[in-house]
């Protein structure tokens, strides 16, 4: 039996889960959950990628029913067929990623599908926008309601969706990943946000992978293993290493660093610039080592990798591959020549969603499986297992879409495809975005073991605690510029924030 949260008598919640199921053919994606909601709380889901904290929300938005168990709302069985149905009994989703209409104003996007008209049949603009502009107010956030949402952000698209669910009246709001692309200071926004629908007495379901971040907002925490709900407490006294170990079922071992030697300069960036993005940027990368590189988002860091690896342009400056010249702008060049990128958006630029595992496996490196133009099937298949086995990716079937994958599989998936190839240098950005913690430290061993194999690595990361945890030196960018290099020893949070931010501006060397 889940571990059915114990509560106050006193108090009944708004939403409750109880023991429920749900599986899809042989797959059992939830087995036995269960979670309370209760007003003016947030309340924390955790868990591994493929814990089932995903299907749970989708059956709390109405895409999913149950199986079985009971989903009740102020002590009544509700039943949310639909996402109509689950809107009409006040329960709102704000994705990590919202969509928006891009050419119609934020106003607009709020009211879409109920949008207020006048006597004569116009729309009620207006009313609109006066009804934004109180919400707006309310939560404390500066957004014109009238300007289009084309090129807002992903912290203003959600802020977007947190005003049509209050204009909805929504009692239950669930916010699936929603800091996983936002900045440190739209964080602390949202947060503030969350906190002001909790005194209106909001119920708030946060789910999260920055576990700092749940102990931060929530005053409950669930978390969930393997289909189950397995702790369910307040998360007063409870601890870090306490959740982890519910989370994965095991203590997390602490990383020791035990690599060879760092060998000779094999990418050497030099003086490398592109206008509008980064001047002036140059480094050297070594056989065997991690380098971490840091700073502020929009800093410049994904610009510079995308020129190394030939996705950009570059107005002036060189890259080198083992003392060869590399051709710019030509991502083949970049492949022939033994360099992979790892991309931030692995949905986006990693994968090809609507094919299979197998296929994605062998993206790059096609003509390694092909005959007269025709894949070996046989010699595709044993070749993908084998490289999901060494990643002990969690999968079905090779011919299962990729899609079918928990995020970390998906990221394993990314990696299995560009190791094929033999890299001399991988460049990683992002690694761990939207990473539960016991696959984070599955990859962060993948990239240390990459490094004692005598692979250099390129590592991006806007999680500084992973910057400092692999990286043998850290090089700083700030506002485009290379502004410091920090070696291992010296590397700190508050060496690598004072670089990013402008306390410190000398050139590194």
């Amino acid at each position: 039996m889940s571990a059915v949260p114990s509560e106050d008598s006193k108090r009944e919640p708004i939403l409750a889960v109880s023991q429920v199921t749900k599986s899809f053919g042989a797959v059992a994606a939830i087995s036995d959950a269960s979670l309370a909601l209760y007003a003016g709380e947030a309340h924390g889901l955790v868990g591994e990628n493929g814990a089932g904290k995903s299907t749970l929300v989708k059956m709390l938005a109405g895409v999913h029913a149950p199986d079985s168990g009971t989903i009740t709302i102020d002590g009544a069985p509700a039943s949310l067929g639909s996402p109509a149905a689950a809107r009409d009994a006040g329960i709102a989703v704000i994705y990590q990623e919202p969509t928006m209409f891009p050419d119609l104003s934020v106003a607009e996007n709020v009211f879409m599908g109920r949008m207020p008209k006048q006597v004569a049949g116009r729309l009620d603009r207006e009313s609109m926008r006066t009804q934004v502009v109180a919400v707006l107010e309310m939560l404390d956030v500066r957004l014109d309601p009238t300007r289009a949402a084309r090129g807002l952000s992903i912290a203003d698209q959600q802020i977007v969706e947190i005003a049509k669910a209050l204009t909805l009246d929504a009692r239950v709001l669930v916010m699936d990943e929603p800091t996983a692309a936002l900045s440190a200071a739209e964080v602390e926004r949202l947060t503030r946000v969350i906190e002001t629908l909790r005194e209106r007495g909001a119920a708030i379901l946060f789910i999260s992978h920055r576990l700092d971040e749940v102990f931060n907002i929530c005053q409950r925490v669930t978390v969930m293993r393997d289909g189950r709900s397995v702790l369910s407490r307040p998360s007063a006294g409870l601890s870090t290493d306490e959740l982890v170990r519910a989370m994965v079922g095991r203590d997390i071992e602490e990383r020791q660093l035990n690599r060879g030697a760092i060998g000779e300069v094999v990418l050497t960036v030099d003086r490398l610039t592109r206008e509008g993005k980064f001047v002036d940027v140059s480094f050297d990368l070594r056989a065997g080592e991690i380098v971490g590189l840091g700073g502020l988002v929009g800093a410049g860091r994904t610009e510079i990798a995308e020129a190394i690896f030939g996705i950009e342009r570059y107005d002036a400056g060189s890259v080198t591959v083992a003392g060869r010249p590399l051709k710019k702008g030509s991502p083949a060049a970049a492949m022939q020549a033994g360099i992979a990128l790892v991309p931030e958006d692995r949905r986006q630029h990693g994968l090809v969603m609507e094919e299979s595992i197998e296929r994605n496996v062998l993206l790059a490196s096609l003509a390694s499986v092909t005959r007269r133009g025709l894949i070996a099937t046989d010699a595709a298949r044993e070749t993908s297992k084998t490289w999901l086995e060494r990643l002990q990716v969690k999968y079905g079937r090779l011919a299962d879409p990729v899609t079918t994958l928990s995020g970390g599989n998906q990221q394993k998936v990314v990696l299995a495809k560009w190791l094929r190839r033999a890299p001399k240098v991988i460049i990683v950005d992002e690694p761990t975005r939207g990473i539960d913690v016991g696959t984070k430290a599955e990859v962060h061993r993948l990239l240390e073991g990459l490094a004692e194999q005598g692979v250099a690595v390129l590592v991006i990361s806007s999680e500084l605690p992973e910057l400092l945890l692999l990286s043998d030196r850290i090089l700083v960018i700030r506002e485009g510029r290379l502004v410091r290099e920090i070696p291992r020893a010296e590397a700190s949070e508050e060496s690598v924030v004072a670089a990013a931010a402008g306390a410190y501006t000398e050139q590194a060397a």
